[in-house]
């Protein structure tokens, strides 16, 4: 399944006005109703994404017995 590319404007834009408003010493950010809508909906679809990749990969590796190897040496080769 390929997912289409992420469009991240919104939150690129949201990024860019907090830096403008720290830059300019600013108390608040506002946005309109849209550009709070946009960010919501990219970040709910960029968390959705992120969620799917991460299942996949644990599926993915989960069948994956890699042996580990631990040594105990009490700390002596610390300096």
């Amino acid at each position: 399944m390929q997912n289409e590319p992420l469009n991240t404007s919104s939150i690129q834009q949201f990024i860019s006005q907090v830096k403008s408003a720290d830059m300019g010493n600013a108390r608040e950010v506002k946005l309109n109703l849209q550009q709070a809508k946009n960010l919501a909906y990219t970040l709910g679809i960029v968390m959705a994404r992120l969620e799917g990749d991460l299942e996949r990969y644990v599926k993915d590796n989960a069948g994956s017995n890699e042996p580990v190897e631990v040594r105990l040496d009490g700390g002596s080769g610390w300096k």
